[in-house]
Formats: C-alpha cells, sequence, structure tokens
C-alpha cells in the first residue's frame, strides 16, 4: 500500500463534504485530515485536524497537505446576492487553489455544477465556468473538477425547488442520462477515488461521477 500522506478539506460541513470527511477519516491512506472551517465542526477524530479561518484570507494560509479537496458553495438564495454567492463559489476556491499550488500540494480535487460555462448566459453557470478556468490556471499538478447534477442527501435547509427535482428524477431515473439526481456520497466516493488511483481525469460529468463513484472501491 502506498504510504499514508495528508488531506485539506474545505467545506467539509456541506452535502458532499461531510460524506467526504466520513471517507477520508475512515480510510488507511491519509495519516492527517486538515479541515478548515469557520468554526469547530463537532467530529473528534485522532487524525482529524480542524483549523479555524477566516474565508477572506485563504490565500494566506498555509497548505500543508499533498491533496486538496474543495466541497465549497451556496445558493444565490442562501448567499443573499450574486456578489455573496461569487465569493464563495467562484472567490474562495481561487484563492484555495492558488495557496495550494504556491506551497506544492500535487492534487486538487473541486465541485463545480453540471453546466460550467465560463460563456454561459446562466450566471451560476457562468460562475462556476468562471471559477473553474481560474483554479486551472492556478496550477496544481492534478486539477480535477466534478460536476454533480442535483445532489440528493439530508440537507440542514429545505429547497423547495430541488425538492421537486429530486421527486421527478426519482421517477425519470436512468431517462435523464447526466442530469439525473445524483447522491452527495458518490460524490465523494469519486472524488476519493480520483485521488487514490491516479484516475486519468480531469473533468467529470455527473454520469461518469456516478460510474466511478459506484465502480469498485480503491484499497484503503
Amino acid at each position: 500500500m502506498p504510504a499514508a500522506r495528508a488531506a485539506l478539506l474545505v467545506g467539509a460541513t456541506g452535502l458532499v463534504g461531510s460524506f467526504l470527511l466520513q471517507r477520508l477519516l475512515a480510510g488507511e491512506r491519509y495519516a492527517h485530515v486538515v479541515v478548515w472551517a469557520r468554526r469547530d465542526i463537532g467530529k473528534p477524530h485522532p487524525k482529524l485536524k480542524v483549523e479555524r479561518v477566516d474565508f477572506e484570507r485563504l490565500e494566506e494560509r498555509r497548505v500543508e497537505a499533498e491533496d486538496v479537496y474543495c466541497c465549497l458553495g451556496t445558493t444565490i438564495k442562501l448567499a443573499g446576492s450574486q456578489a455573496a454567492f461569487r465569493r464563495v463559489d467562484h472567490d474562495y476556491p481561487v484563492a484555495l487553489a492558488r495557496a495550494a499550488a504556491r506551497d506544492g500540494a500535487q492534487r486538487l480535487l473541486v465541485i463545480s455544477a453540471l453546466g460550467a460555462n465560463p460563456h454561459a448566459t446562466v450566471f451560476y453557470n457562468r460562475v462556476k465556468g468562471e471559477m473553474e478556468e481560474a483554479v486551472r490556471a492556478a496550477g496544481v499538478p492534478k486539477t480535477v473538477f466534478f460536476r454533480p447534477s442535483l445532489l440528493s442527501g439530508p440537507r440542514v435547509e429545505e429547497r423547495l425547488g430541488e425538492k421537486v427535482g429530486l421527486v421527478v428524477g426519482s421517477i425519470l431515473g436512468p431517462l435523464l442520462g447526466k442530469y439525473r439526481p445524483i447522491h452527495a456520497d458518490i460524490v465523494a466516493a469519486a472524488m476519493l477515488k480520483v485521488a487514490m488511483e491516479e484516475l486519468p481525469l480531469r473533468t467529470l460529468e455527473s454520469d461518469e461521477i456516478r460510474r466511478v463513484g459506484l465502480g469498485p472501491p480503491y484499497n484503503s
């Protein structure tokens, strides 16, 4: 088994991030797991270190991990404005990517969104596409983007539009192709597998995330 290495996770309290943290801690590939968060996340574990950070100054933080996982994301409704949404979904991931590149991280795995395109007319998709471009330009050797469709899984807040989408998705299922809703834990599994197995992938659309995440597990 390859030597254990260190991981940094940003966005551990989100839907995908919470499942990913469980997987990072459960496996043997990581000797240390660091979480950057605004507050303590209340998940004590012998190899977990939670560092409280100012997200407005992420680029100033030192990254001491080979693998960096970015699960940051919000909605315009929760953020309160387009500017606030852009700060969370664009500025923070870009700052993290630049810090990771500067400090020698080898792998950067980032949650984006289906439809991400810097030239999109839809604001949400355009911001995600611009984020991908800027994160890629930061220069971490292996940078991989995950573009899931509508995420399913336990959420703290209720989102009516997403609930309707999940009901429709559960009915239509495979007929939706890559637009079929996907469980957050499948996304987490795919992120870990891509990092561990050095799969030659740079951008995974939702259907490929499902295929990778549900495939044979890596040897933990």
